[in-house]
């Protein structure tokens, strides 16, 4: 295998996020990214719910909830998936590591400083408005070194996703 890639996946609809985790499925819309091209199995994916995702964005926060990796290959969905009224055209299976419960993990805005991928922005958020989103080495380590305190066994996480979230139609 060559070398591998690292991606935070921006998730920002709380159906959705259930939908990725019960599946564990990454699903993109019909519009070609580059980024979403370039997955390939073995790919580190750190998962991220902005503020958004729950429609509370007073109260909640952008987080790091967990750590995937790359199953498959992008393909496209036949037929395609529709999540919360939005249509998804590909995806690419894959396979959770980490989880922590919901409304937990660490929080972006304090980290932001130092992680790479958000170029020291001050204003950071709009670079979370795609869906997969450029990591080098040390901002996975930064993410996963401050993710570890707050994972569970992953079961019981994801049960904490599904009691919390009405399933995605």
């Amino acid at each position: 295998m060559g070398k591998t890639t690292a991606y935070l996946v921006v998730l920002a609809e709380r159906e959705a996020i259930l939908w990725v985790l019960q599946n564990e499925l990454m699903a993109f819309p019909a519009r070609p990214r580059r980024e979403v091209s370039a997955l390939q199995p073995g790919d580190e994916l750190v998962l991220l719910t902005t503020r958004g995702a729950y429609h509370n964005p007073t109260r909640d926060r952008t987080r790091v909830i967990g750590t995937a990796i790359v199953h498959s290959k992008v393909a496209p969905f036949e037929p395609e998936v529709e999540i919360v009224g939005r249509t998804f055209a590909s995806g690419c299976q894959i396979r959770l590591e980490t989880l922590a419960p919901y409304s937990a993990g660490p929080e972006i805005g304090p980290l932001a400083p130092q992680i790479q991928a958000l170029h020291g922005e001050k204003n950071w958020g709009w670079l979370l408005r795609k869906p997969l989103v450029l990591l080098d080495e040390s901002d996975v380590a930064l993410l996963k070194h401050e993710l570890q305190s707050h994972l569970r066994e992953l079961n019981e996480s994801l049960l904490t996703y599904r009691n919390s979230i009405k399933a995605p139609t």
